[in-house]
């Protein structure tokens, strides 16, 4: 059995408490600290039925082990993170969820990579898939442009992304492709149902076997003078878009 950990700070305890309440034990808090943000995050705390311990600073900072601590720790228990796909999709679908995924083929930047990571986990995209081969891998400079998305983001890198699109499409997952010369725009196509977004890297786009095996291509429309946008703002629109769709 593994052993809980301690997250500190509003930002990440915020982040457990949205995302896995259940996993949380126990959450400190200190009871001098009585302002607006402490009283809403309480309050939170409170509806989500997680336990509550009133903790002085000296206390809290033993717990973080930082002074940086806001008056906030919580003990939690580490989440297990899918090990495949296969998994993660059945999770999704044991749970009623309709899935929204992102693909990035190509995309061999680390800074691209993390700010991926970092939009695809803010606009609750569940996961990330990348091909082995013409990609870039979690690595420091990934973390540390992630901002913590790349261990909450899970991230999958396959052999072969067109077999893999293929058995999204045997999921019913709908495989939209980006591309600069397609006569449907973003805004035109419905992307609340199970969906996966397809971006390539700048420039080149897309690999033509990806290119084929999508079911729809869409553009984003381009106002400016500039012809294309960095795959992480594509990234960004794209998901924020079935985001605003799907609420």
């Amino acid at each position: 059995m593994s052993s809980p950990k301690v997250l500190f700070g509003f930002h990440a305890v915020g982040v457990r408490l949205k995302t896995a309440p259940q996993s949380i034990v126990e959450i400190y808090f200190e009871p001098t600290r009585r302002d607006a943000r402490m009283r809403q995050f309480l309050d939170r705390v409170k509806e989500a039925n997680v336990r509550l311990i009133e903790a002085d600073g000296l206390r809290l900072a033993k717990l973080a082990g930082s002074h940086g601590h806001q008056g906030v720790a919580a003990r939690v228990m580490p989440i297990p993170q899918a090990h495949s796909l296969d998994e993660l999709l059945e999770g999704l679908e044991a749970a009623g969820t309709v899935p929204l995924l992102l693909v990035l083929d190509g995309i061999t930047d680390p800074h691209n990579l993390g700010a991926c990571l970092r939009v695809a986990d803010g606009a609750g995209a569940h996961a990330v898939i990348a091909p082995k081969d013409h990609a870039a891998g979690i690595n420091a400079t990934v973390a540390k442009v992630a901002s913590g998305a790349a261990e909450t983001m899970p991230y999958f890198m396959v052999t072969n992304l067109a077999r893999t699109l293929g058995e999204l499409k045997e999921r019913n997952i709908w495989i939209i492709g980006t591309s600069d010369d397609a006569p449907k725009t973003l805004y035109q196509v419905d992307l609340k149902g199970p969906v996966a977004l397809v971006l390539g890297a700048e420039g080149d786009g897309m690999r033509q076997l990806t290119r084929k095996t999508c079911d729809e291509l869409v553009s984003i429309p381009m106002a400016g003078a500039v012809e294309s946008l960095n795959v992480s703002v594509a990234s960004g629109v794209c998901l924020y878009e079935a985001l605003r769709q799907r609420s």
